[in-house]
């Protein structure tokens, strides 16, 4: 942790000399001292010590300069670092104006020159005003700070963002934390400049692009070789586990992310049934540790980046990103998993990213403090949200369509459910219309047996309705079924475009697609299970298909 700062500020050289010499001997090995003489330095260096997220610990000013006389320093001085303690330097004839300056910036203490001897002058007085503000002081989060809006969609954007790469971050709503008021007043930050990111170095970056965030935070946005073995488009489960085995293998491999890794996996506050966990372990435990063994063995991460199309020349695959780079790979691996279907509801598209939230309960759970919650969604990922939001909402509302949740839902979550006191079932309900103004307020709620209708206020809507593949970015030469998920294997057969499509003299490996050396694993595959096992096992078999593949080229 960095050391406290003390401040010091005189126009007299030879007084800032001699008292920073002494405050340096006596604190040096528990405090910071920074002296000049020069008020436009001093006023133009608390800002970037303040976006660095250093602590000021105690202001000691001149009272006589020409700039400015010390009391309108430390006015000023107080506005940034409100809980540093202040000491102003005094000659004989300024006591009035020190006596004055104890109301008017709460002066903690005026030194008499000179302070000969420090022993006796100095260090005890020091020595006591710092313990008090050593007393009193919570050291401040060190890393990335995001100043926004609470209930700001493009805010909600970045906060999901760092939370899905595993990214620590500090919240600050500008509107109610007063730290986030004094940085946005510190660097001008008006409400057409928010969100805004200021990372640990002090660098403030207002409305950010995602992959501006990316590169700072130590994300590959851009590719470095030109050739792979394999590239696997997706970091949920399934492309984790494959860029694992691919790269323990000795190929060298791609792994591409649009957005952070661990797919809808790494949402969920706590998947209890993954063999080998009895406890249970939280989707961005899981994910943190398949990216760490995928770079060790050498996988490249390149994130955030989104695939516009696939092409395939000779025995090479081009895969085209958004921004126009072309990557070759020998074989590829498709695990772009699922995206949370929309609900079309009237009014609740108005309020996504302001109160309606599609899964990452996690990021916004905090929020939800006292709140009034609800859950759309009978499944298992509705119900850990629910398990999760309750140790924060005052109360978690579950709606669902069905009677109950016996037949969507895993036996023990349902137990859980009915343990909790703050979760209640809504059953044979649906959401009707969500309103607000600058958020969601309130939720319309029909009953589905008798169509009566009921309005409640909701501070909060998280939507688990299903799912639909991430898949719209495929040609027509892959083939998918009528719900859009990528058929492999035999089950290619029943399609009269197959035998158009496929020229080798084999069949089709189990999960490869209609284009040979083109594999489909997880959930974005045709009858594949929606388990996190059951993508992993997709994820690290995909890889023996490739290295067959691979072999025959």
């Amino acid at each position: 942790m960095n050391q406290p700062i003390i401040f010091l500020i005189d126009d007299d050289q030879q007084v800032l000399r001699a008292i920073s010499r002494d405050l340096r001997n006596q604190f040096r090995d528990r405090y910071k001292v920074l002296s000049t003489a020069s008020v436009a330095e001093a006023l133009g260096s608390l800002t970037e010590l303040q976006n660095k997220g250093e602590e000021v610990a105690l202001f000691l000013s001149d009272q006589r300069m020409p700039e400015m006389d010390g009391v309108h320093f430390l006015e000023k001085a107080m506005k940034v670092f409100p809980e540093a303690k202040r000491v102003l330097l005094t000659a004989y004839s300024d006591t009035e104006a020190a006596i004055k300056a104890i109301n008017d910036v709460k002066l903690d203490y005026y030194l008499m020159k000179p302070w000969d001897p420090p022993e006796e002058k100095l260090y005890p007085v020091m020595e006591e005003i710092l313990g008090d503000w050593q007393a009193n002081y919570r050291p401040d989060f060190k890393g990335i700070r995001v100043i926004g809006y609470q209930f700001s969609p493009r805010s909600h954007e970045i906060k999901d963002f760092l939370a899905g790469n595993l990214v620590p971050y500090q919240w600050m709503d500008v509107e109610s934390s007063e730290q986030g008021k004094l940085l946005a007043a510190a660097n001008n930050l008006g409400a057409q400049e928010l969100p805004a990111i200021i990372f640990e170095d002090g660098a403030l970056f207002a409305k950010p692009a995602l992959k501006d965030i990316a590169s700072r935070i130590g994300l590959n946005p851009t590719v470095r070789n030109q050739v792979y073995d394999v590239a696997i488009i997706g970091a949920g489960p399934a492309g984790l586990a494959a860029s694992v085995y691919g790269a323990s293998e000795g190929l060298s491999t791609l792994l591409i992310e649009r957005r952070a890794p661990g797919g809808q996996a790494g949402t969920s506050s706590r998947i209890e049934n993954y063999l080998g966990f009895p406890t249970g372990l939280s989707g961005a435990d899981l994910t943190r540790r398949a990216i760490t063994q995928a770079t060790r063995f050498g996988t490249e991460f390149l994130s955030p980046q989104s695939v516009a199309g696939i092409q395939v020349k000779d025995q090479y695959k081009i895969i085209s990103l958004d921004d126009g780079t072309e990557i070759y790979s020998k074989a590829l691996v498709i695990t772009t998993g699922v995206d949370y279907r929309k609900l079309e509801t009237r009014g609740i598209g108005d309020f996504t990213g302001a109160g309606v939230y599609y899964g990452a309960a996690s990021t916004e759970a905090a929020s939800c403090r006292d709140k009034e919650v609800f859950v759309l969604g009978g499944g298992n990922s509705a119900g850990q949200a629910a398990m999760y939001l309750s140790k924060f909402a005052r109360n978690v509302h579950i709606v669902i369509r069905k009677p109950d949740l016996r037949s969507s839902m895993s036996a023990y979550l349902i137990d859980q459910i009915a343990q909790t006191p703050n979760i209640h079932l809504l059953p044979c309900a649906e959401i009707a219309e969500g309103t607000g103004e600058a958020k969601l307020a309130n939720l319309r709620l029909r009953d589905l047996n008798s169509g009566a209708e009921t309005d409640m206020p909701a501070d909060a809507l998280y939507i688990f309705i299903g799912a639909r593949p991430y898949t719209d970015w495929i040609g027509d030469g892959i083939i998918k079924n009528d719900k859009g998920f990528i058929e492999t294997g035999r089950d290619l057969q029943q399609y009269p475009a197959f035998r158009q499509l496929w020229k080798p003299a084999r069949d089709p490996y189990i999960l490869e697609t209609s284009i040979p050396g083109i594999f489909a694993a997880g959930d974005v595959r045709a009858g594949a299970m929606n388990r996190v096992a059951a993508a992993v096992g997709e994820g690290s078999m995909a890889i023996s298909f490739v290295h067959k593949y691979l072999a025959e080229t």
